[in-house]
């Protein structure tokens, strides 16, 4: 009995030392999926889901959801491909040959400026709001950009990881108490009909325009793996597959949420209003905080506004992080004689500054267009998004990929779905535009 007795103690420690190893295991893995889902609770929610609600009521709650679902393979190979290799995306592609990362170059130089500066565009109209200093979008946007490129270059990864924590939980708990509030009170208008007709020119165009960043435009998945690989160093931790899938899971998925979350509330409070989403990104700003205030009362518009704020100012954050890291990593694989030899960090502060400089001009151009600068950022993500999708899949089923982390046969056949699917809307994009515009 004695001898039994010890041997059910033993395995009682032995269980509690294996999950505290799990949930060890479990903790120095998180960190890259958030980073994701603050890079995708941005443009493609704060603007693009509320959008939706507020221009077509519910009549794009399915494009939310199949955007989510038929994406979800091709972004989560990103930490799939980092963890099995030891490698980030961008090597990956150089592996399948000089086209695959030809193709991505391209891509990424083709999009990147685009897209910083719509991300930068809504966080000044923020800052503007927020601290009630008139200063014009170019300004506030320059400010803005100042401030992230302080913070990166003197913290990069940490800095990042550990600003990002907070403001999405604040994010998420507000917005559902919003979406309650606005589900109690059962809509601000009355309402005959929440399913608009989109098969027009305009429709179809935002249609591609809410697709394209959601959740997150699909070369994501190459600043994954980047984050993921970062995040090792960062806590000296190789994490399992699995570990890092669930990381991956909780940021893509809560991001998912979030977004049908944003589509209702805008659906709830503007939509059957009258009034029209702003082109100016000012006016949005207000236009944004009062979906939230006409809720939950305008006693709570300091918090809505400083969480919409640091949510856009977050965003803002990992994407100027984003891009300097993937350029940097794009060099040294393209030009390794010239660029390995280089430090890292003084590459990365060189890019950095450069990108953001670039991506002002894009603003300066465009001025305050708003609505055009973002629709014009997501547009083009989503007819990029197909080649991507099947890069990202073609690298995961490679023959250097190690075979226990291969995709599983769903996997598989959700990816060439997804493939369909994205395909079929480029096309119907072209052919409608072709057509009718």
């Amino acid at each position: 009995m004695a001898e039994e007795s010890q041997s059910a103690v033993r395995d009682t420690e032995k269980n509690k030392n294996q999950n505290t190893d799990r949930w060890q295991g479990i903790k120095q893995s998180l960190g890259p999926g958030l980073l994701m889902a603050a890079a995708a609770i941005g443009v493609s929610h704060l603007v693009q889901s509320t959008r939706a609600g507020a221009t077509y009521g519910f009549a794009l709650i399915w494009a939310v959801i199949l955007a989510n679902f038929f994406k979800y393979p091709f972004l989560e190979y990103g930490p799939r491909y980092a963890i099995a290799t030891g490698e980030s995306m961008i090597e990956g592609y150089n592996r399948l040959g000089k086209w695959a990362i030809g193709i991505f170059v391209i891509f990424t130089l083709g999009t990147m400026f685009a897209v910083q500066a719509a991300v930068t565009i809504v966080s000044a109209s923020l800052a503007a709001e927020l601290t009630g200093i008139a200063l014009s979008p170019l300004a506030w946007s320059a400010i803005l950009l100042a401030i992230c490129i302080t913070i990166l270059i003197s913290g990069q990864y940490s800095a990042l990881d550990g600003a990002i924590k907070l403001i999405m939980v604040v994010l998420a708990i507000s917005t559902i108490v919003a979406l309650g509030a606005a589900l109690f009170q059962g809509g601000q208008h009355e309402v005959t009909n929440y399913y608009p007709s989109i098969w027009n020119v305009a429709g179809v165009s935002f249609l591609i325009a809410l697709m394209g960043w959601m959740p997150i435009p699909i070369d994501a998945a190459a600043w994954h793996s980047l984050w993921t690989l970062e995040r090792e160093k960062q806590t000296q931790y190789r994490p399992k597959l699995k570990e890092s899938l669930l990381d991956f899971n909780i940021g893509y998925i809560g991001a998912a949420l979030l977004a049908l979350g944003f589509l209702l509330l805008g659906a709830l409070v503007m939509y059957g209003s009258g009034e029209e989403y702003a082109s100016s990104g000012a006016v949005f700003a207000n236009q944004l905080l009062g979906l939230y205030t006409e809720s939950l009362g305008d006693w709570l518009y300091p918090v809505i506004i400083i969480c919409a704020f640091t949510t856009m100012f977050s965003t803002t954050l990992t994407v100027t992080d984003a891009y300097p890291r993937v350029s940097r990593r794009m060099l040294e694989v393209l030009l390794p004689e010239t660029f390995t030899k280089v430090d890292d960090l003084r590459l990365y502060r060189t890019l950095i500054v450069i990108i953001s400089l670039l991506s002002l001009g894009v603003l300066y151009f465009l001025g305050d267009s708003f609505t055009l600068m973002v629709d014009l950022a997501t547009t083009l993500s989503f007819l990029t998004a197909p080649v991507l999708a099947y890069l990202n899949y073609k690298l995961v089923t490679a023959s250097h990929m190690p075979e226990n982390c291969k995709p599983k046969p769903w996997l598989k056949w959700l990816s060439w779905s997804g493939l369909v699917f994205l395909t079929g809307f480029a096309f119907l994009y072209l052919y409608w535009i072709i057509r009718f515009g």
